[in-house]
């Protein structure tokens, strides 16, 4: 996992993956697109491909990269166990809120009965 979240943490590497979203593409276009030297989109395809988000296959005289399903799918659930977590919290922090909203209300009423 920690391989998967260093490799994505490099803008140009989750721009290369954000582009790759829309289907295989070879190097070539990916440099185009992205505005990026082809020998630098080559190191960044191949960190990606060392980690196992992408995979590589040679047409004609071309190597067409594309995603590959399970690291992200494995991501995925890693995200998924911690949204459990902080949808727990967030039903917590919403008890605590509406608490002190009553208690502000009765704190009002209780001032308004002194005047």
């Amino acid at each position: 996992m920690f391989e998967t979240l260093s490799a994505l943490a490099e803008p140009n590497r989750l721009r290369i993956v954000e582009l790759l979203r829309a289907g295989p593409q070879p190097v070539g276009e990916i440099s185009e697109r992205l505005r990026l030297r082809q020998p630098q989109v080559s190191k960044h395809l191949q960190l990606l491909k060392e980690v196992g988000l992408v995979g590589v296959e040679p047409v004609a005289q071309q190597r067409v990269y594309q995603l590959r399903p399970e690291p992200f799918r494995k991501l995925h659930a890693w995200v998924e166990a911690y949204r459990g977590l902080w949808e727990a919290r967030f039903d917590d922090l919403d008890v605590v809120i509406e608490d002190l909203k009553r208690k502000e209300k009765e704190n009002a009423r209780h001032d308004r009965r002194k005047k």
